[in-house]
């Protein structure tokens, strides 16, 4: 019996049928080539959307560095994803997840090693500490 992590999330309800690819190497390849300046995190986290000016439920594009409002507001992200296809992934302000709309799946920022430093920098950003260490455990299929 396989072990659910506490920190997986479902899917976000409202995925248009395009974005249910699973085209992981592109996603390898985006995350490995993004920047993880902790400086652009630092100067976008207390920013209200960009095109919207909406301050709940942003979104951080790792790639470019715009504030963008999720798909629960006026879908600004997903729509910035749609016209770029290249910029698919993205720290939530909220919960600090990480969405990749590639894969229509969220990445554990704690333990893909590029991520990491993105999602410790908004942490400390937004609770004024450092994050927690967190054990990983490894589910092994039989």
């Amino acid at each position: 019996m396989e072990k659910e992590s506490k920190t997986s999330k479902k899917t976000e309800p409202g995925m248009e049928p395009a974005m249910k690819s699973r085209n992981t190497s592109a996603t390898k390849s985006r995350i490995a080539s993004e920047s993880s300046s902790r400086a652009n995190v630092a100067q976008t986290t207390t920013l209200a959307s960009l095109r919207c000016h909406h301050p709940n439920e942003n979104w951080l594009c790792l790639c470019c560095k715009d504030a963008l409002c999720s798909r629960f507001i006026n879908r600004h992200m997903l729509e910035h994803y749609q016209e770029t296809t290249t910029h698919c992934v993205a720290l939530s302000y909220s919960d600090l997840s990480v969405w990749c709309f590639s894969c229509d799946a969220y990445l554990d920022a704690q333990v893909i090693l590029p991520l990491r430093p993105v999602y410790e920098t908004a942490y400390l950003l937004k609770f004024g500490e450092a994050p927690p260490l967190r054990s990983v455990e490894y589910v092994v299929q039989a």
